[in-house]
């Protein structure tokens, strides 16, 4: 669990390196931040009152304050699957102590806010993204956790709704990626868009991203199964396997539409396989896995390019991939699950329950509708306060010198704008 747990912490900062390739050079430096600051503010606020929100025992949407500052939280082995004392959270199997545990939920705290980055990138001031994502993760991430994941949660599988959601579809990428549009229509758009936008300036920065967001994506999934065992093996298994569909399809789609298959293309199809497989990776087979990662690509190619079309200014696709890709990965959990690959779990439609897809689109409705309207009054708060948006001035020429007093390139590859020549 301690290796998953670290796994996990690694996909933040390949995060900060697949959104900084798209950026431009006098950009790079602040979207870096903007992921690696994550693991500072939620890296603190986690142990002083996120953990507690999120899995103390509570009501059925939010967990209680006892466990403030990991009171009560320490080195004891608990049974889990049973909602053992002191730990009434759930999960699908292990005997761990419950600090692993909290440490291991820690890391999905920590890069789901950073995910909604890539869709203000460019134009929002580094103060009020900080406040931001420590409101956001506070008031809309650890409700959310709860729900799903704690025991009598409104949503979950043990005393509530009934909604799979194995490692995160709902709790982290529908919320980040509802999250995201909401602040990128809110904030609007670039003052560059759509009129002189820029092709990402380090594709290999990209693809680094990509592959390490894959690598770490294995404690994501397979460590939600917290033991080594078979159920970890089974969504090991179908994460590598709905990437890699997503990425081929991803690919094909490119070739026959567009001519060429693109590096870009692969690493943004290989995340967004990522984002679908995870609610499904600890109930589905191999073969669903497949097709999971296959219609997930697909969705989310024309989702990117719809996104487009409406002049929506989501810099970096955050709502095509992560919303869209969550979405539709919730929805094919409830078709493809069965109980032969995780006996905790539900049959999906294919297996003779068609119920649970009702079930997974009503998760999904709530989880649209925290997100969507939790971000707008947080946002709303802080523009009204601290303000959001950096000076027209200081987004033309670069977020890194004017937000962090440093660049990182030093100018040698002429990207800078001066503001005369604007």
């Amino acid at each position: 669990m301690l290796i998953s747990s670290a796994l996990v912490l690694l996909m933040t900062p390949g995060l900060a390196f697949f959104y900084g390739g798209f950026v431009r050079s006098r950009n790079i430096l602040n979207t870096l931040m903007m992921s690696f600051v994550l693991m500072a503010i939620v890296g603190v606020t986690w142990i002083l009152w996120g953990y507690s929100l999120a899995f103390a025992p509570g009501n059925p949407f939010i967990g209680g304050l006892e466990w403030l500052g990991l009171n009560h939280v320490g080195y004891e082995l608990t049974d889990y699957l049973k909602g053992g004392k002191p730990a009434e959270v759930v999960s699908y199997a292990a005997t761990i102590p419950h600090q692993a545990f909290m440490i291991y939920q820690a890391m999905f705290a920590i890069i789901t806010p950073a995910l909604i980055s890539g869709a203000i990138a460019e134009r929002m001031n580094f103060t009020a993204y900080s406040l931001f994502v420590l409101l956001w993760s506070t008031f809309v991430y650890s409700p959310l956790a709860h729900m799903v994941w704690a025991k009598g949660g409104f949503l979950g599988l043990y005393g509530g709704l009934g909604a799979l959601d194995f490692a995160g579809g709902t709790v982290v990428h529908i919320s980040s990626g509802v999250s995201a549009l909401v602040a990128a229509i809110f904030l609007g758009p670039r003052k560059t868009y759509p009129d002189r936008l820029s092709p990402p300036h380090n594709v290999p920065f990209i693809l680094l991203g990509a592959g390490l967001l894959w690598f770490g994506w294995f404690g994501f999934n397979a460590g939600s199964a917290l033991a080594s065992g078979q159920l970890a093996t089974a969504a090991f298994v179908a994460t590598n396997t709905g990437a890699a569909s997503a990425a081929l399809m991803w690919l094909i789609l490119e070739k026959v539409l567009r001519g060429k298959p693109t590096a870009v293309g692969a690493a943004t199809g290989a995340v967004a396989g990522l984002v679908g497989i995870t609610p499904a990776a600890g109930f589905v087979t191999p073969l669903a896995a497949i097709l999971i990662g296959a219609i997930t690509a697909l969705v989310c190619f024309y989702a990117v390019s719809f996104k487009h079309k409406v002049h929506v200014d989501d810099a970096l696709d955050t709502f095509p991939v992560h919303g869209v890709g969550g979405t539709v990965g919730a929805i094919l959990t409830g078709i493809f699950a069965t109980k032969v690959v995780n006996s905790a779990g539900a049959n999906g439609l294919l297996f003779g329950n068609p119920k649970q897809v009702v079930i997974q689109i009503g998760a999904i409705l709530v989880a649209y509708i925290i997100a969507g309207v939790g971000t707008w009054i947080i946002l709303k708060i802080l523009d009204v306060t601290v303000g959001l948006r950096v000076k027209e001035e200081a987004e033309l020429q670069g977020m890194d010198i004017n937000e962090h007093g440093e660049e990182g390139y030093n100018e040698e590859f002429g990207d800078r704008i001066s503001v005369g020549n604007k």
